[in-house]
């Protein structure tokens, strides 16, 4: 695996997120832990995802760009096993992706997700939230479930929101405890599919400070994004898809600077540029 980070040069599209905050620090790349090998998987006539072999070590950050309707998100989803798979394997910390029942929930503990919209349990409080999986699924003491939820929620910088509803917050926010959901959960991997799309610009920025600090503290990440600048300060890895394939991947300096192939330079000349 390839380590990277510089610091950002030149325009970031999608993103206001160009401070001078320093680039996050390499984290040391470990054994595999997310193996996809020869993934295939149709909508219909629609080939999305075509013979995807990708490896991501522990303690990686993965940033997966490209151009709407590229297999980005299907990719993400197939990995928790949200989309199923036609072709090839997929294993987690070396074994395979099961089909069903307890043991895929077993699976979706171990894998972290957080989507686009923040999917929170409306009747529920923030606290609750967080505290849920854990009881539920880990089998953690509901005291003990409430103090690492609240230590998780000031990791995040919402714990002074511990009892408000959903509704209550704003979007950033509401963003912010979906990541403490999936922190909570003590998580081999985190899987963030468009995080901050559903965002107003100015809550962008507080979302992606948290994934910034989760890649600093060796979280293995796999982010589906826009945030050029987020894929700059953050990554070990860019990874670049367009219609359904891998068609490149590099540490992120070399992508941005020197993308190799005509697709991904294609992109980066419309996006660089605004």
């Amino acid at each position: 695996m390839t380590e990277s980070g510089g610091p950002p040069a030149g325009p970031h599209a999608g993103t206001g997120h160009d401070d001078a905050t320093s680039p996050a620090v390499a984290t040391p790349v470990g054994e595999p832990l997310v193996v996809l090998s020869g993934v295939d998987k149709h909508f219909g006539s629609l080939h999305v995802l075509q013979d995807i072999n990708l490896t991501v070590g522990r303690g990686e950050v993965v940033v997966v760009l490209g151009p709407s309707g590229s297999g980005k998100s299907t990719l993400c989803r197939a990995i928790n096993r949200l989309e199923t798979i036609e072709g090839g394997t997929i294993t987690i910390d070396g074994q395979p992706l099961p089909e069903e029942g307890k043991a895929l929930a077993g699976l979706r503990a171990d894998v972290g997700m957080v989507f686009q919209s923040f999917n929170l349990f409306a009747h529920k409080t923030v606290l609750e939230n967080v505290t849920l999986g854990p009881v539920k699924v880990r089998r953690t003491n509901a005291a003990e479930a409430r103090r690492r939820g609240m230590e998780i929620l000031q990791r995040v910088g919402v714990d002074s929101q511990a009892e408000k509803y959903p509704a209550q917050l704003s979007g950033g926010q509401q963003q912010r405890v979906a990541i403490a959901r999936a922190l909570a959960m003590d998580p081999k991997v985190i899987l963030f599919d468009e995080p901050t799309s559903a965002l107003d610009p100015e809550m962008v920025n507080e979302v992606l400070d948290v994934m910034v600090s989760l890649a600093r503290q060796g979280m293995t990440m796999v982010v589906v994004t826009h945030e050029m600048g987020f894929a700059r300060k953050a990554a070990n890895r860019v990874v670049f898809m367009a219609d359904g394939q891998i068609v490149e991947e590099a540490p992120p300096e070399t992508f941005f600077t020197a993308p190799r192939s005509a697709r991904a330079q294609d992109f980066l000349s419309k996006i660089l540029t605004h």
